[in-house]
């Protein structure tokens, strides 16, 4: 898929189009979520990733987002970011879109997509995107652990 956006701007699935650089550039130097994250790490990610979708503006990659899915019932949003010169023009909201129902697989409606965030729920939630229910708080096992412990 590509697809053209206003003044220059186009989204694009193709995981051999992805800037590796620019995305490990943003998420271990920029982003709160992935900061000091290696560049073998990022590459890993998005290579494991079932769908990934770059923004562009010319050949520069200026934003990105990545899913790992099933395929069928449950998807993780991840890694999103449009760089800082280009937010505020409803870039971010058209690349989390293309992610979430583009592609193909299962129906948008059909996938149970869970996120984290701590500065955007206001994006998200114009795609739909709520609090989870306090009767299922959400557990996370933490990167390192060791189970032998």
């Amino acid at each position: 898929m590509r697809r053209e956006l206003a003044d220059g701007f186009e989204l694009d699935d193709d995981p051999g189009r992805i800037d590796l650089q620019a995305v490990h550039a943003f998420i271990s130097g920029q982003s709160y979520w992935g900061r000091g994250r290696s560049r073998e790490l990022v590459k890993r990610a998005v290579e494991g990733s079932q769908r990934v979708v770059g923004l562009y503006r010319g050949e520069d990659q200026v934003g990105f987002a990545r899913a790992v899915t099933d395929g069928t019932t449950v998807a993780y949003l991840a890694d999103v970011y449009v760089l800082e010169p280009y937010r505020g023009r409803g870039l971010g909201i058209e690349l989390v879109r293309e992610t979430l129902d583009g592609g193909g697989g299962a129906g948008p409606s059909e996938i149970h997509w869970l996120l984290h965030t701590a500065d955007a729920a206001g994006l998200y939630s114009r795609l739909g995107f709520v609090d989870g229910p306090a009767r299922y708080p959400l557990m996370e096992r933490p990167r390192g652990y060791d189970s032998s412990r």
